[in-house]
């Protein structure tokens, strides 16, 4: 079986700096099975398989994988299977995109040369409980007291998110992927008013830890922004339109564009680019 194929660079303007997504187009001869062996091979953070969709209202179904099994939704690749699914000719039965996926649909718009997501509901959110903050505090190997507050932010990768004192402790953090074990931690901090660092004027800076589905940091992550502007624009930490900055810490230059509509909305949006164009042979 031969199948069209695409690794697609998202959130970032500049080639290859952003985080890439595998996907297979046409993928539904395949079976389960094989999804996750050809995700386990790519290595990447996440393999989506583009397929019929079961629903009417829908463009497309999508399923994601990452090395170690599958998410009922994640950010960057809604975003790069999108790209992948239009850029191959896909026509869209409304004006924006439907995906269908594990938390059911999820719109994708074109946000000026860029394409955004609206940001599914959580389906966890609410205060972190005291144990489960100390477990992520000797796992990210900071101090209780350095972590300012902490949300579940869960959208389907289960997020626990840490808000630190500012972007320059994100960036110091140096976790200790074993005792993190299973959690799913967004860390995140902001940015001082007046700094030069990054320069073009990021709110926040953000990194993500999910070494229980067999990526340890992931380089720039949709799924946690979304979760984080819920969080942290609703209760006025941050303003309802702002650039996150991901991946520094990895040597990648991944920027999140969150947008609030007129309706209270939140849509997370970025750039992408296909980086690779071939077949997959399975």
């Amino acid at each position: 079986m031969t199948l069209p194929f695409r690794q697609v660079d998202v959130f970032s303007a500049e080639p290859l700096l952003g985080n890439p997504v595998a996907v297979v187009h046409g993928a539904d001869g395949l079976s389960e099975d094989q999804m996750a062996a050809f995700a386990r091979w790519t290595n990447l953070s996440e393999t989506t398989f583009l397929l019929t969709p079961k629903d009417p209202a829908a463009d497309y179904r999508l399923r994601i994988f990452t090395p170690g099994g599958e998410l009922p939704f994640a950010g960057h690749p809604t975003l790069g299977s999108a790209h992948a699914w239009l850029e191959a000719g896909g026509r869209p039965k409304a004006e924006r995109v439907v995906q269908e996926c594990g938390v059911g649909m999820v719109e994708v718009r074109r946000d000026g040369e860029r394409l955004a997501f609206r940001a599914p509901d959580l389906l966890r959110s609410g205060p972190v409980s005291e144990e489960d903050v100390q477990r992520v505090s000797a796992g990210l190997g900071v101090r209780r007291d350095e972590i300012l507050d902490a949300q579940w932010v869960d959208n389907g990768p289960g997020w626990v998110a840490v808000l630190l004192a500012d972007a320059g402790a994100v960036l110091a953090v140096r976790p200790n992927p074993a005792a993190l074990g299973d959690y799913a931690v967004g860390v995140v901090g902001i940015y001082p008013e007046g700094s030069t660092e990054p320069e073009d004027d990021c709110a926040i800076e953000v990194r993500a830890f999910v070494g229980g589905l067999g990526v340890d940091e992931d380089p720039v992550t949709g799924s946690l922004n979304a979760g984080v502007a819920q969080w942290l624009t609703a209760n006025g930490t941050l303003p309802p339109s702002y650039i996150s900055s991901q991946g520094t810490a990895l040597g990648r230059r991944g920027r999140v564009h969150v947008t609030t509509d007129d309706t209270g909305l939140i849509w997370v949006g970025g750039d992408t680019r296909t980086t690779v164009l071939g077949s997959l042979s399975v």
